[in-house]
């Protein structure tokens, strides 16, 4: 088994300014905590490409990606809201971020590597078809599953986000296309105010669209019941081409921007299900791309277990 990560310095250049939560040092620290580990060398590096802008525009509106590259270059300290800090380098840094994403999928798509871990940013769940939202620019996953379609040919694909808030940009972008099946664990109610039980899709979409909103408080056993009980049997289901993760690791017991009580092991458990689905139907094709995660040290032992997890042999003891 061959699993691909995908990290570049110059995603630190995206400076959100002093005092933000997403802030550059969240890769630096993670990059030099991954470099510590035994299997770290025997993974596949990828290179990062900017991405091309048609790719973009899958998901955005034209007149949004010309609206943010038109703030950076002019110095503007945020777009459409203050959490969306940018500098003169975000709109190239965000289209380098998406481009990574593409490089990644082409690299486990094309065989080069089986699985793999895109350590971008600016994350991307957040951001809408016309506005960015929730320090994101541009929607990395959603960008990434429109490409897996149109480019590669692949028909069903899943998205599971485990990121403490609630991927908005991402449900909105498909939730009347029944070829894209969007699961998210989140706290609720919590920034940004979607995602509840009964937003299941619209239209032909209806049912492809899986909300599992947690209490703040909760922790492994409501999210293991969460994933037995409902998110396993639909996703097994459903029986996708690919399965895509938007990867937050701030459902942390430590992390500084939710109330989830999550233990870094459990990121290990949720990642053997995820490969257990996946080479049930999707070849073992998995595409796990960063989004939020905020406490420095638990973030870097999250994304460690979580890549760790992803380069061994599936185990054979899994309960899928």
């Amino acid at each position: 088994m061959t699993t691909a990560i995908l990290y570049d310095p110059r995603y630190l250049d995206h400076d959100t300014g002093a005092g933000h939560p997403e802030r550059p040092a969240r890769l630096s620290h993670v990059a030099e905590h991954l470099k510590t580990a035994s299997w770290f060398d025997q993974l596949h590096h990828v290179e990062a490409a900017p991405c091309d802008q048609t790719w973009i525009e899958t998901i955005h509106d034209h007149s949004y990606v010309e609206r943010a590259r038109q703030a950076c270059r002019e110095g503007q300290r945020y777009i459409d809201t203050p959490d969306v800090a940018v500098s003169s380098s975000s709109f190239d840094i965000a289209l380098l971020a998406a481009g990574g994403a593409l490089s990644l999928a082409d690299a486990v798509i094309g065989g080069r590597s089986d699985n793999g871990f895109a350590m971008i940013r600016p994350p991307g769940h957040h951001a809408e078809n016309n506005s960015a939202m929730g320090f994101c620019l541009f929607n990395n996953v959603a960008i990434v599953a429109r490409y897996l379609q149109r480019h590669h040919g692949l028909d069903k694909i899943l998205i599971l986000d485990w990121d403490v808030h609630h991927g908005n940009g991402t449900q909105h972008a498909f939730e009347s296309d029944p070829s894209v099946f969007y699961i998210s664990t989140h706290q609720y109610p919590w920034y940004p105010g979607t995602g509840a039980w009964s937003e299941s899709g619209t239209g032909a979409g209806k049912g492809a669209t899986l909300n599992c909103p947690m209490s703040a408080g909760d922790g492994e056993r409501e999210y293991r019941e969460a994933f037995e009980r409902l998110i396993l049997p639909a996703a097994r289901a459903f029986k996708a081409n690919a399965i895509l993760i938007s990867a937050g690791f701030d459902a942390h017991a430590n992390d500084p921007l939710g109330d989830i009580n999550l233990g870094t092991d459990f990121y290990r458990w949720m990642t053997l299900e995820m490969m257990a689905l996946a080479d049930a139907s999707a070849e073992g094709r998995i595409i796990s791309l960063l989004e939020g995660g905020y406490d420095l040290d638990a973030l870097a032992e999250c994304i460690g277990v979580h890549v760790g997890t992803l380069a061994e042999p599936l185990k054979s003891n899994s309960p899928i």
